[in-house]
């Protein structure tokens, strides 16, 4: 689905990740003679001037390294029912959203006398190839036409001829305001007279859409401010700090204002568990029996009547030892009732979170599926409908109309006692924008189960997720009986604690059943009343107890133990450190996850993060030279402010002119005192086979490799993993290809040129083949398809029997073939709208499917035959053409 918002949230990620597409505003104002005339000559869209309100001539010029590598997939198309002329009445009304979807949804419920088109997400941005912000002039930003775009907006153009007006009716949000503000001067400055308002809705229903159409109001210049402010501050980071890195480290690298910030959380957290110095402590649990069962086990919690402190075996072991010839009486029991209040309703981050671990969603597969489910989905004889409100919120605020249809659908599905005698109203916090509702289902006669086959499984999951979470945030809660007994035993004090569930109240809907093996406090589970850590094990349940029972001794149980570091970061607990620290906005953090392993400045292993060499190395360089834009503190404020530009208290010019100050003399600073870590050797006790030279560790594209001291003259390079604080040279692999000449198995070889197979009997035999894809071919001769780099160090797969073939694709083509159109081969793709996904070649087709950085990265080691874990690699180095065409 080429939407905007499945992706869009990458504006507060920097640089390579900006999504935002901020516009000036004085609108109404007419394109220069001079340049409709240029873009009539060369049959562009016109591009009124890039100054307040107007936009630059898009180049035509591709520039292949540019900082904004913009991926135009082919889906920038309008729907073909919503480009039938006959729906173009002369008088009728014009309303522009963002996706296909959505305009089908909506004009299901606006009928004749409405044309809606969707502009497919933002229509102008920056320009890629220079930073495009007038710094001197006030960061006056100058916008161009994305590159395939400019249908998109002829079309919307040629519509609003014969209209009567203009409905503005994208997202609801910063984003939505700054596209609807593009369009508007675009049109303007193409001489469209009809006059032109915003519409904001939170749901896509009949009812929300039309009340809306008829309280249209004027587009928002604060919020459109925000937007721009934000769009220009991350233009700034990322193009003032990327070519530094570049110069210094290795060419194609980014840095930004939330995106390193992110990769810093993730840094530091390893450092501390590299420093983390584990402590011995010890436990003593006894397993005990009464006159009824069940057996149950109690914890030893004082001693003497202190809290017990067992710092070691010398103290443990012989207390146990005593404990286990000494009775083990009742000295009380205590039964009290708990209550375990329902959970808010989902806010974008806790979506996140709670998909990621009940479900095992990704934060970027989440909101791609939340985005289809807000847009709508074909239900049948129902046609297109929009199944949630917009997943986009800080918010836990419900409209009462929402909470009247949750009550009385909990009153007929479980009955009045599951139901509070008043409706629950949560409290949204301070820092929150509070410009939508909470995620909810749009209508209560959609349950999950009726809609079921009609969604894919997966969007059926959290559809159901989202469901449960609504309907149980307006239950009773949960009531349990819990019983805790203190049982002494000499001078020892034992504790257990047993919970029988009495009343299921929300967890009738919402149970915890699905969370897969992690935390409570990681799965954002709620806290019951009167929660402390000696609670003990809740779940288990203890027979009848009574104070001077006496109890069996059945086993007494000393164990040793280790305090533990702080866990890496997961998905889910990652987003909630950047939430609650400040950093970025809930709805930029699925383009923050997918953009730092995307750029592999982190890893994802068994669902953590773990961070790269690379990652480790940018961050250390940028915190030591921009100490301020890598401080979680600074960046968290500068969030508020940003937030304060919408509300009308700080002026978005004076707030970059008070960051761009300071900013400018660290960049002259950077430039000239960070290390260079391309120049920079290590030196090693290794000695090169051909001169004699000491080998030393240097730095490249791929991670640090062995090299020879004697460069140029001698350009030996070696692989080598670091073991136990040893340089290990790594040979040749063995692989279970076998040489086409000899018979003999081929060996994977590192050379000049990167890695190659080659005879293991060299040099008897000097056979050498290119390493190809694993289980895809050339479309074209059927021959295997190998890994290169373009003159400018940029990856592209192409045919090995070029020249005879020129076959070239500048993504990784994957085994095939289309389900939906047979072409034998499918491409591995990243773009910063959607990060990674898997993506038929054929634009026509359309086929898509996601495809984490992960198994990118598999993929890519299998084709390459080899699992170099920490290895580093010099790469390989520019070969010929064929280049793939853009």
């Amino acid at each position: 689905m080429a939407t905007r918002k499945a992706a869009k949230k990458g504006s507060e990620v920097e640089a390579e990740e900006t999504e935002t597409k901020g516009a000036k505003k004085k609108a109404g104002k007419a394109a220069p003679k001079k340049a409709d005339k240029a873009a009539k000559a060369s049959g562009a869209v016109k591009a009124p001037k890039a100054k307040r309100g107007g936009f630059a001539k898009k180049s035509a010029k591709i520039v292949e390294d540019k900082l904004d590598d913009r991926e135009y997939d082919g889906e920038a198309e309008v729907d073909e029912e919503e480009e039938a002329p006959a729906t173009r009445v002369k008088g009728s009304s014009l309303v522009v959203v963002e996706s296909p979807a959505k305009a089908k949804t909506i004009k299901k419920y606006l009928g004749a006398g409405y044309v809606v088109k969707a502009s497919v997400g933002h229509v102008m941005d920056l320009p890629g190839s220079k930073i495009g912000v007038d710094i001197e002039h006030d960061f006056e930003p100058v916008y161009e036409v994305i590159e395939g775009k400019e249908k998109v907006l002829a079309d919307i153009e040629k519509a609003a001829k014969n209209a009567s007006r203009v409905l503005l009716a994208t997202d609801p949000d910063r984003e939505g305001e700054a596209i609807a503000w593009h369009i508007s001067d675009y049109l303007k400055g193409h001489k469209i007279r009809a006059p032109m308002q915003r519409v904001l809705f939170n749901e896509i229903t009949k009812k929300a859409i039309n009340e809306a159409i008829q309280q249209p109001r004027e587009l928002n210049n604060q919020t459109y401010d925000a937007q721009q402010a934000r769009r220009v501050l991350d233009r700034l980071v990322g193009y003032k700090i990327s070519p530094i890195l570049w110069k210094k480290v290795q060419r194609g690298l980014s840095a930004g204002r939330v995106q390193s910030v992110a990769v810093r959380l993730v840094v530091e957290r390893e450092e501390e568990i590299k420093k983390f110095v584990p402590v011995e402590y010890w436990s003593v649990e006894a397993d005990l029996k009464a006159a009824l069962p069940p057996q149950f086990r109690a914890k030893l919690i004082k001693v003497d009547g202190k809290k017990a402190e067992l710092n070691s075996g010398a103290i443990a072991q012989p207390l146990a030892k005593e404990l286990e010839k000494l009775p083990f009486v009742v000295s009380s029991v205590e039964k009290k009732e708990r209550r375990r209040n329902a959970p808010a309703p989902f806010i974008t981050s806790k979506m996140q979170q709670e998909a990621a671990n009940r479900l095992g969603f990704t934060a970027k597969k989440t909101m791609t599926l939340a985005q289809k489910l807000y847009e709508g989905v074909d239900l049948g004889d129902e046609g297109q409908t929009a199944l949630i409100t917009y997943m986009r919120t800080d918010s836990v605020r419900l409209s009462p109309d929402a909470i009247t249809g949750a009550r009385e659908y909990i009153e007929k599905t479980w009955g009045k006692d599951h139901m509070p005698a008043e409706p629950v109203i949560f409290k949204t916090k301070k820092s929150a924008q509070d410009a939508h509702e909470a995620i909810r289902p749009t209508s209560l006669e959609y349950p999950p189960k009726k809609v079921q086959q009609y969604l894919e499984f997966d969007m059926f999951r959290l559809y159901e997720l989202i469901w449960n979470r609504f309907v149980a945030c307006q239950m009773a809660p949960a009531v349990f009986d819990q019983t805790t007994a203190d049982i002494g035993a000499g001078r020892a004090t034992f504790r257990a604690t047993g919970q029988t569930l009495k009343f299921a109240g929300y967890l009738a809907a919402y149970g915890q059943e699905a969370v897969q093996d992690v935390p409570p406090e990681e799965a954002g589970a709620e806290k019951m009343e009167g929660e402390d850590e000696e609670k003990g094990d809740v779940s288990r349940q203890l027979p009848p107890l009574e104070a001077n029972q006496k109890l069996d001794l059945v086993k007494l149980i000393p164990e040793q133990h280790f305090t533990q570091p702080p866990p890496r970061f997961s998905e889910a607990s990652l987003v909630k450190e950047l939430e609650e620290k400040g950093i970025g906005r809930p709805s930029t953090y699925a383009a923050i996850l997918s953009t730092i392993e995307a750029k592999k400045y982190v890893e994802k292993r068994e669902r953590v993060f773990h961070p790269s060499d690379l990652g480790k190395l940018v961050t250390e360089l940028l915190v030591a030279a921009f100490p301020n834009v890598l401080d979680v503190a600074f960046t968290a404020r500068m969030e508020e402010e940003l937030d304060e530009v919408e509300e009308g208290k700080v002026d978005w010019v004076k707030l970059l002119r008070e960051f761009y100050g300071p900013f400018e003399k660290t960049l002259a600073l950077a430039e000239e005192q960070m290390r260079d870590v391309k120049r920079e050797e290590q030196a090693t006790d290794l000695k090169c086979e051909k001169c004699g030279s000491p080998m030393v560790i240097k730095w490249g594209r791929n991670g640090r490799f062995l090299a020879c001291s004697g460069y140029p003259e001698c350009k030996n390079t070696k692989d080598f993993i670091e073991k136990d604080g040893k340089i290990q040279v790594v040979e040749d692999i063995p692989t279970d290809e076998v040489c086409p000449t000899c018979g003999k198995p081929m060996v994977n070889k590192r050379g000049r040129f990167g890695r190659f197979y080659a005879c293991s009997d060299y040099p008897a035999c000097k056979t050498t083949r290119p390493i190809t894809l694993k289980g895809v071919v050339c479309p074209q001769d059927g021959g295997g398809l190998a890994e290169k780099r373009s003159r400018f160090g940029r990856t592209f797969f192409s045919c090995v029997n070029y020249p005879n073939c020129k076959f070239a694709a500048w993504d990784r083509p994957v085994p095939g073939p289309c389900p939906k159109c047979a072409s034998p081969y499918l491409l591995s793709k990243f773009s910063k709208r959607d990060g990674a996904f898997i993506a038929c070649p054929n634009k026509e087709c359309g086929y898509r499917r996601e495809n984490d950085a992960q198994q990118q990265a598999a993929q890519a080691d299998a084709d390459k035959g080899v699992q170099l874990g920490a290895i580093g690699t010099a790469g390989a180095i520019s070969i010929p053409p064929p280049i793939p065409q853009s």
